[in-house]
């Protein structure tokens, strides 16, 4: 099913929206986590994109972008704001009645582990993380989605609607920094 077909279910059916969640939770989640380095965080923050994209799901529509690109430009805008208040928002499950909590907090729990495992493993990986978190948000965003989602430069720019001279010059700089802090240890 295409994300044309898949839009057209949710906006006849909002039940369809299960589907999307599917198919995006897990990237999205991963992304989130590693902009964060914090599991509950990420958890309210997927959330709330998620929330935010249901919301306005029936608002969407194919103007150059693709959903997946409009659901990374939402969790993006979300880290940023997380970044930006540095407080815990209440989670999804404490803002909406869901008939099956068990069935996500069992999901989430199962995540939980498995993303933790191997966090455990990259000891450097956490380190490149943590000396991420000090640069400032340009250079988190770009070296995030390019390194650790694996974007390419043309999803990375309509994601954070800049132009590829500018991304070049971002990842450029921020890679550099990055490189300096970690050299420091």
């Amino acid at each position: 099913m295409t994300e044309i077909d898949l839009l057209n279910k949710i906006k006849i059916n909002p039940s369809e929206f299960s589907e999307f969640f599917k198919l995006y939770y897990k990237p999205i989640f991963g992304y989130i986590l590693r902009r964060t380095g914090d599991f509950d965080y990420t958890a309210d923050i997927a959330a709330d994109t998620f929330l935010k994209a249901f919301r306005s799901i029936n608002n969407f529509s194919y103007r150059g972008i693709s959903v997946k690109v409009w659901l990374y430009r939402i969790a993006t805008n979300e880290v940023n704001l997380f970044i930006r208040q540095k407080k815990r928002d209440s989670s999804i499950f404490e803002r909406i009645d869901i008939a099956e909590n068990d069935l996500f907090t069992s999901y989430l729990e199962d995540d939980k582990k498995e993303l933790e495992a191997e966090l455990q493993k990259h000891e450097q990986f956490l380190l490149v993380v943590r000396e991420l978190k000090t640069l400032p948000v340009k250079y988190q965003e770009v070296i995030s989605l390019k390194y650790f989602e694996g974007k390419e430069n043309k999803e990375i720019v309509e994601i954070l609607n800049i132009n590829e001279g500018t991304l070049k010059s971002l990842l450029s700089r921020g890679l550099e920094k990055l490189r300096n802090k970690c050299n420091q240890f």
